[in-house]
């Protein structure tokens, strides 16, 4: 088991940025004749559980009580019901103890962030996460700051985003820690590695470009590629350039389609992070990413499928997290 140095007794399977190159790493420029290898992310995800499930195990017999997680859900949205209720079975999996907390869309940002303000002072709450995206009358960026640092499983308080600028120890939004563990767990080199980012938002763009550009020698190392972030005034010619040249494209867009075959360089890592329902020519609904994946698949040497790839391993991170609030591992955050 490889450890994050200084992240004491919390810990995930090869969970490193190991960038000395050795022999049995995979490149990305992998032979392009053959069909792109699927980076599976609901085994991967299943595995990581599995390990956390252990380590809350592990933690309750040393006379500990079992982690706790609360969820703010505010309104009726669809996708996040949904998404609430895959983090409560995960939760209940691996042995954290939560709750869902449903507030009408009618409540005012001042009533959620006094919620918040309560739990926040609840010794028995280790992580507190508000489902993004919140009704229109509330600003998302009050109600994430309003979120104890040290609670804040999700990593969207500005304080966790700082941190995370300096690569010192803090709460990785989970979604780039879903992104950066299943490149390390397929061994998919980043060492001075040509990187395309998609998206640039604050919760999932960003912070994967942040953990991907940076220093390996640090607190939370990096991966020491030379990122691009392309967004939605990217012009589409640009955006081809950079995509070419890539040895990985990472997308997060939500734009279907928006990575074509034309764009990939033989043999590249592709992550899907996008997620779209859309309907079929015969009235069906399904999931697709921002990837042609059928056409892509036949360039690239790693690709994400959608749905089963970045989706389930965002959900185990946010088990890690939790497990990792609850074990305050964190130092040194001056909550606000």
């Amino acid at each position: 088991m490889i450890v994050i140095p200084r992240i004491a007794n919390v810990t995930l399977k090869r969970f490193s940025c190991k960038l000395n190159r050795p022999m049995h790493v995979r490149s990305c420029l992998s032979d392009c004749k053959k069909a792109a290898k699927l980076i599976d992310g609901k085994k991967i995800a299943q595995e990581i559980r599995t390990e956390v499930k252990a380590q809350v195990e592990e933690w309750v017999k040393q006379g500990h009580r079992n982690p706790c997680l609360i969820a703010i859900l505010v309104g009726e949205d669809p996708a996040s019901e949904k998404y609430v209720a895959n983090k409560m079975i995960a939760a209940k999996e691996v042995g954290i103890n939560s709750q869902t907390i449903r507030l009408p869309n009618t409540t005012t940002e001042s009533e959620v962030i006094d919620k918040i303000h309560k739990l926040n002072h609840d010794s028995s709450v280790d992580g507190i996460l508000v489902q993004l995206p919140v009704p229109a009358h509330i600003c998302e960026r009050n109600v994430c700051n309003a979120v104890d640092p040290l609670k804040d499983v999700d990593g969207f308080h500005t304080t966790n985003i700082g941190r995370l600028t300096l690569n010192t120890d803090t709460f990785v939004p989970a979604t780039a820690l879903a992104v950066y563990e299943l490149i390390k767990r397929y061994k998919i080199d980043t060492f001075g590695k040509n990187v395309v980012v998609c998206g640039r938002s604050k919760n999932v763009g960003l912070p994967i470009a942040i953990l991907l550009h940076s220093d390996a020698n640090n607190e939370l190392p990096g991966c020491e590629a030379t990122v691009t972030i392309c967004h939605r005034h990217t012009p589409p010619e640009e955006l081809a350039f950079f995509a070419k040249r890539a040895d990985i494209i990472i997308s997060a867009t939500g734009v279907v389609n928006l990575i074509k075959p034309e764009m990939v360089k033989p043999g590249a890592c592709i992550i899907d992070v996008g997620i779209t329902r859309i309907t079929t020519e015969n009235g069906k609904t399904k999931l697709v990413g921002d990837v042609d994946f059928e056409g892509v698949s036949k360039i690239a040497g790693y690709i994400t499928p959608v749905p089963g790839g970045v989706g389930p391993m965002t959900v185990a991170m946010l088990m890690f997290n939790t497990y990792k609030a609850a074990k305050h591992t964190i130092h040194s955050i001056c909550s606000e």
